[in-house]
């Protein structure tokens, strides 16, 4: 049980509600929770009870009573961290293979956003908690290129971006086979497959799915290609690979043979930085053991 939270208000947070100004500073709780210790009495406002609305002063004392601490995305974790670029706005890094993108019900610990919120927080001194806004994901079993807002701003500016089809990504990948075709369009459907595992699929029912797939080279029986989604479906460069005869090697929903990883790395990624609007581009080279499985004999 932590000991009491005691904040003095600063001219800068004059005016701000209650609870938001907790929830900058109190990253392990949600807005709820927040909100029913307050409604529980369990916070003051100058040695006072306080409603979750009240507009703080400046010179106010707000004191938080003991509250258990539970880990969350916000939980900070000095994990390992590859930045290749950061600045007041946002922060682009490499998530390696294996590594959850964001805590879920039964994963709590151990994710980027826990290393991001470590990285982000690392030097703050009671001010207000920096939140690594999360624009995009990767599967887990994927690395490679994410950009992450370090504002409410950036985020929403992004997020726009993102929706609008405005930001580019592309994937390299070795697959399982030899390509024929240079390069290849692969227009199917995705959508969830009742009883089915894997639960995503190309399905008359789904979503519509475009994927741009190029050759780049072509040995020992497997393909390294470049992939590029135009759509954005959950999981769709596996499901379209495979479904066009050459899954992912290491894919354990759709490979013939098991490999040390899933062979799919985000290499390329460009967008329209949320406040100057310069491009920004970024490249990051596929990890050994992804090249590795091209050169194998299999």
């Amino acid at each position: 049980m932590d000991a009491p939270r005691r904040f003095l208000v600063d001219g800068a947070s004059s005016g701000v509600r209650l609870d938001d100004f907790l929830a900058a500073r109190l990253p392990s709780l949600s807005r709820m929770r927040i909100r029913a210790l307050v409604g529980r009495g369990e916070c003051s406002v100058n040695g006072g009870a306080a409603q979750s609305g009240r507009r703080l002063a400046e010179g106010d004392a707000v004191e938080v009573a003991p509250f258990e601490e539970s880990p969350n995305a916000m939980t900070p974790e000095p994990l390992p961290l590859e930045v290749v670029h950061e600045d007041e706005h946002v922060v682009v890094v490499v998530k390696p293979a294996g590594m959850l993108a964001h805590p879920t019900r039964g994963v709590k610990r151990g994710t980027l956003a826990n290393a991001l919120s470590h990285h982000l927080n690392r030097s703050l001194a009671g001010g207000e908690w920096v939140r690594p806004g999360l624009v995009h994901r990767l599967d887990r079993a994927t690395s490679g290129l994410m950009v992450v807002a370090k504002t409410r701003a950036a985020l929403a500016r992004l997020s726009e971006h993102f929706h609008r089809r405005l930001v580019e990504k592309l994937y390299l990948a070795v697959l399982e086979g030899v390509v024929e075709a240079d390069a290849l369009v692969i227009d199917a459907p995705i959508g969830r497959v009742a009883e089915s595992s894997p639960a995503w699929g190309v399905t008359g029912e789904g979503k519509q799915a475009e994927t741009r797939l190029r050759v780049v080279e072509r040995g020992n029986g497997r393909t390294l290609v470049e992939l590029e989604p135009v759509t954005g479906r959950t999981n769709q460069l596996r499901v379209h690979c495979a479904h066009a005869g050459h899954a992912v090697v290491g894919d354990p929903w759709y490979a013939r043979e098991p490999y040390a990883r899933l062979c799919l790395h985000a290499a390329r990624l460009a967008f329209r930085h949320p406040s100057t609007n310069e491009r920004l581009e970024f490249f990051s080279p596929p990890p050994p053991e992804v090249l590795r499985a091209l050169g194998e004999r299999i």
